[in-house]
């Protein structure tokens, strides 16, 4: 199948029309490959494993390396695979992101000690990490093309996989794990396979929208003559408006807030709330259900409420509930309140790609929302390294999630000072909060 197509004209809303596809295939297809390198957010897991192995015994800083690395290497990974896609066409991109990952992943299996740390790094950080990036990008920008008129909802949905990845990933990880709790890092491998089965399916279905593709019952904003008004803004043209670094700006310190707890997760239920490592795990698994729903609830509540109204809310949840989560001593109260961080940080993952298309439009999706993506790769090396740094040894979770709140809480400030370009306020029109 083509990945451009030649056909123009109408088409359904739910079949595709003259292109005889059906795109929520095409949301389900996304959904497999985000859920298989979505599985990245049960790292918190292995990080326990990793510190406990008596092959290893790691420090909590140096557990936390590989996430971090992987997660600095997503926005290469992003930029690199946003602009192909956006060249040659949506699955060849996804299925070589697919693969890289997959077979990171497999590499950082062949570790057994700590002497071998390296090929974890290498592995799991930066090729897999690269991989995740290429792949991750293309669903949100070929989604944006087949859905014009459910925006904040399918780049909620688009991306909505990649938050559940988690939920099977982390207790299967931990019975992985407890097959050879010395040498954690045997689980990668039937993990790897896994992955790289489930993304080369996904990725196999993926094409563009052909040119002149609409759907039946919407019309942009503005009509047909509005052209000059609904214009989209390149790469280089996105790179010179304020907007576009408001926008990053807001992304990293949500990414930042949120997954200073994700990367901190298990331990921190364990040491404060007085979970065990199985429970933990489990919870672990369970709190990324939240990071799925957040990018489908806030992306669509976004629809409604305006983005600014939801990027407001999102910072100050996480800000607070950060600040509170040391106190819970409790297991339920611990959990609640690390379940609306969850949902807060992935909800900024579900509303962004839709910001940017209001903003700057679509044609260019992949590869401007793409370099935006380097807030993930800033924020998500950023949040991991302080959170860790200021817990320490002596498990200052108090301070450090205090700091960390404190900032998400003033970087709400930043919501009330974006607004959307000028010429882009038709197409915009909900994007006003």
């Amino acid at each position: 199948m083509s990945n451009t197509g030649t056909n123009s004209g109408a088409a359904s809303a739910e079949a595709g029309g003259e292109t005889g596809t059906n795109r929520w295939l095409l949301v389900a297809a996304a959904l497999l490959l985000q859920f298989s390198i979505g599985a990245v957010y049960a790292w918190s897991v292995f990080s326990k494993a990793l510190q406990d192995a008596s092959a290893f015994e790691l420090s909590s800083v140096e557990a936390a390396i590989p996430f971090e690395v992987t997660i600095g290497m997503i926005f290469i990974g992003t930029y690199i695979g946003g602009r192909i896609q956006d060249r040659r066409g949506p699955r060849v991109v996804a299925m070589a992101g697919g693969v890289i990952y997959g077979l990171g992943v497999l590499l950082a299996g062949f570790a057994e000690s700590k002497d071998d740390f390296w090929l974890v790094v290498l592995g799991y950080g930066v090729i897999s990490g690269f991989g995740l990036g290429v792949a991750y990008i293309v669903p949100i920008a070929m989604l944006q093309k087949w859905f014009p008129d459910k925006r904040g909802l399918i780049t909620g949905l688009a991306v909505g996989g990649f938050g559940f990845g988690a939920v099977l990933t982390s207790p299967v990880a931990n019975w992985l794990i407890d097959r050879d709790p010395d040498i954690p890092t045997k689980a990668f491998i039937p993990l790897g396979i896994a992955y790289l089965v489930m993304s080369l399916i996904g990725a196999s279905l993926f094409k563009n929208p052909p040119e002149g593709y609409t759907v039946a019952g919407h019309e942009a904003v503005g009509g047909s003559g509005a052209d000059a008004a609904t214009r989209d803004y390149t790469q280089g043209e996105a790179l010179r408006t304020p907007q576009w670094y408001l926008l990053t700006a807001i992304l990293t310190l949500n990414v930042a807030a949120g997954i200073s707890l994700i990367s901190q997760a298990a331990a921190s239920a364990t040491d404060i709330a007085g979970y065990s490592a199985a429970g933990a795990a489990t919870l672990v698994g369970a709190l990324a259900i939240f990071n799925g729903a957040g990018r489908i609830v806030w992306a669509a509540a976004s629809d409604k409420i305006g983005r600014m109204r939801a990027f407001a809310a999102m910072l100050a949840l996480s800000g607070l509930c950060l600040i509170a989560i040391p106190h819970a001593e409790s297991a339920v109260l611990f959990a609640l309140l690390a379940a609306v961080i969850y949902l807060c940080y992935g909800g900024a993952f579900g509303t962004m790609p839709a910001t940017a298309g209001d903003y700057f439009g679509v044609r260019h999706a992949g590869a401007i929302y793409g370099l935006m993506l380097i807030g993930w790769s800033i924020g998500g090396v950023a949040g991991p390294l302080l959170a860790s740094a200021l817990i320490g040894e002596d498990e200052a979770y108090t301070t450090a999630y205090t700091v960390i709140g404190v900032v998400a809480v003033a970087a709400v400030a930043l919501t009330f000072l974006t607004k959307v370009p000028k010429g882009r306020e038709a197409e915009a029109v909900d994007a006003r909060g």
